[in-house]
């Protein structure tokens, strides 16, 4: 009777990583999926916002990455209410 017991243990066991194995497995391609759409979704931002820069705000012979650097350094001229 103990063997029998030790041998649903071991099953079990066996069971257990067999599950977590797979669980990690589609873990991993979950996150490896979602990591792919939020690299695409910000790069795809990135060149939206260059262009919208370069085409707006960017001084001539200026670059996105000047511009954006110029405006940072730029104070604001928003108005507070008090």
């Amino acid at each position: 009777e103990v063997k029998m017991i030790e041998k649903i243990k071991n099953g079990n066991k066996l069971i257990e990583n067999g599950v977590v194995a797979g669980y990690k497995l589609i873990e991993k391609s979950v996150v490896s999926g979602y990591q792919a759409i939020e690299d695409g979704v910000v790069s795809a931002y990135k060149g939206v916002e260059d262009r919208f820069v370069d085409a707006f705000l960017a001084k001539e012979g200026e670059t996105p990455e000047q511009a954006k650097a110029r405006m940072r350094n730029e104070p604001t001229t928003e108005k507070t209410e008090k």
